[in-house]
């Protein structure tokens, strides 16, 4: 295929004349107003329907849609292809803003940037993904990476891959792929229509329950070159989003998720504090010393994480915009501040949970969602522990031993 096979109505062919679902053309209101009133019509909707999001186990497509109406899914698009690409900061506040309310949503809502990944792609694939507009929702399952038979033009893959969160509502799928001679070894994503794609629902789990991280599974699917990229390879498009490094802005959107959790619980936990009785008829939890250092402590922890996560971003930001060279040492930063946010998102949210007592243990309990959750970005490859030890050795001089940090 070619990305020039483009119907006059805007399908494309990817295998055996499935049509491509580059789908929507959501009426999105301009920036201002309008645009943030559908923001917060969306909260609303999701402080109504989260337990609905959680028990069946995914964000459904008709609340993803009331996140396009919001410009969430043109954040990251370029403006050359009609997209609004928004500074890192101001999208990672509006993935916090969500989590707060349920952070498996915003994890779901952080996807709206990563279409930054798509940069590297020939400018042809770019245009033909966009021709329904900029709102498209990208799911990515890249792990494990895989190899695929070389064809003439392409791949064909088959195989299963992991953890491809909001896959139900995605309009476009990659996959990852083992790289080769042609990469200089580094990993390929290889894109693929929905249609393409068997949905494993194989998310059973604990926390993130919301965002429907199923397998996917491909058999003979035939990618075409120009449908595949080197993960976090140079971008073809020369915009200041697409050169704030993708890798570490990735990290970045996951982390912020658990700063979001832990300003949810933080926030239900002052209003708990704040009643002057207890169930028993006595004082209540807030007067306790230990209740109040607790929350002070949480509250300065949480606010010092964030302030230097979102420092190190607009500080690598200007220098995007500015087209000034960004160093290992300025990856390293936003790393290190994304790690240390998820870290201490997770902390503050089970000091929480503490001192909710035994009421907190009910899966009906508000903190559950916040706590079931914030486990889960720390967890994550590119959050866990290690790579504080790789932030600190790139501080050092020293080679980090992990792959694509920082």
């Amino acid at each position: 295929m070619s990305v020039n096979d483009i119907a006059a109505d805007g399908s494309t062919h990817i295998r055996g004349g499935t049509p491509g679902r580059f789908r929507s053309r959501p009426d999105v209101p301009p920036p201002g107003l309008g645009r943030d009133a559908a923001f917060e019509f969306a909260l609303e909707v999701l402080h109504e329907r989260r337990d609905e999001f959680r028990d069946q186990h995914f964000v459904p497509r008709d609340f993803v849609d009331l996140l396009k109406l919001a410009g969430v899914y043109r954040a990251a698009v370029p403006a050359q292809f009609g997209g609004e690409p928004t500074p890192p900061a101001e999208f990672l506040e509006l993935v916090e803003r969500i989590s707060r309310v349920d952070p498996a949503t915003g994890w779901v809502a952080s996807f709206g940037a990563t279409v930054v990944y798509l940069a590297p792609l020939p400018i042809d694939s770019q245009k033909a993904i966009y021709s329904h507009g900029p709102d498209i929702t990208y799911a990515g399952a890249m792990f494990p990476m895989q190899d695929a038979e070389r064809v003439d033009g392409g791949y064909i893959l088959d195989g299963t891959w992991q953890f491809a969160s909001g896959c139900r509502a995605a309009d476009l799928i990659g996959v990852g792929l083992t790289g080769g001679p042609d990469s200089n070894g580094r990993p390929l994503t290889a894109l693929l229509d929905p249609s393409d794609v068997e949905i494993v629902d194989n998310w059973d789990v604990a926390g993130m329950r919301s965002t429907g991280s199923h397998a996917v599974r491909v058999k003979g699917v035939f990618v075409p070159d120009e449908m595949t990229f080197v993960r976090g390879g140079e971008p073809l498009v020369n915009e200041p989003l697409f050169r704030y490094p993708s890798l570490a802005y990735a990290a970045q959107l996951l982390a912020v998720v658990a700063l979001g959790a832990a300003r949810g619980a933080l926030d239900h936990m002052c209003d708990a504090g704040a009643v002057k009785t207890s169930v028993t008829g006595g004082a209540s939890k807030g007067a306790r010393p230990s209740f109040k250092d607790c929350i002070a402590r949480s509250e300065a922890d949480v606010r010092s994480a964030r302030a230097f996560f979102y420092e190190a971003t607009t500080a690598v930001w200007k220098k995007a915009v500015a087209e000034r060279p960004i160093t290992e040492a300025d990856r390293n930063e936003l790393r290190l501040a994304a790690t240390h946010a998820a870290h201490v998102g997770r902390r503050a949210v089970l000091s929480m949970f503490d001192l909710a007592g035994t009421a907190a243990i009910y899966e009906s309990h508000p903190l559950q969602r916040y706590v079931q959750d914030s486990l889960v970005p720390a967890q994550h490859a590119m959050l866990q522990t290690h790579t504080y030890e790789a932030a600190g050795s790139v501080i050092l001089g020293q080679d980090p031993e992990l792959p694509s940090f920082p």
